[in-house]
């Protein structure tokens, strides 16, 4: 059984990855902002914490202990490019501080290519009211990409040699 942090576990995806996780026997702790908000989560294996994966501090206080993280956290209510840059380096810095040395990272499909150097959200006809979110997207790859870390994606690789 592995300990697993997963920022974001009030959403659509971190309910998910919540319940996934469960179900393969690992110790979870659920990461939201407003814990009596989602208090349904906490279960057997589950510890329900606040915590805010755009603050370096908090990612490390929550992830410390943990084999492995997952980000699947979305904030609506601020620009996508700067809370996605932000939880970004924060979770780069956070979790430099631990043992944590495996992340996954929920994104969303529009970043990949539909041919070569023209993302989906670059391609014609796609809805101008999903660009913005996800450029957000794009804006976190580009910083993992461009990290100098130890911390591995889920194939063992770091991320600084998947952008290579």
């Amino acid at each position: 059984m592995s300990g697993i942090v997963i920022f974001g576990a009030g959403g659509r995806a971190g309910r998910r990855a919540v319940a996934e996780a469960v179900a393969r026997g690992h110790r979870v702790t659920a990461v939201v902002r407003d814990p009596a908000a989602h208090a349904d989560l906490a279960g057997e294996r589950v510890a329900l914490v606040a915590g805010d994966v755009t603050d370096a501090g908090s990612v490390a206080a929550v992830a410390a202990g943990h084999d492995a993280a997952i980000n699947a956290a979305v904030r609506l209510d601020v620009s996508s490019e700067d809370f996605y840059a932000s939880a970004a380096h924060a979770l780069l810095d956070g979790l430099a501080r631990t043992e944590v040395r495996r992340l996954l990272l929920v994104g969303i499909g529009t970043v990949l290519e539909t041919a070569p150097g023209v993302p989906v959200h670059d391609a014609p006809g796609f809805p101008a009211e999903g660009r913005a979110f996800s450029l957000g997207h794009a804006v976190q790859v580009e910083v993992f990409h461009g990290a100098d870390t130890e911390i591995e994606d889920p194939k063992h690789r770091t991320l600084a040699a998947i952008a290579a």
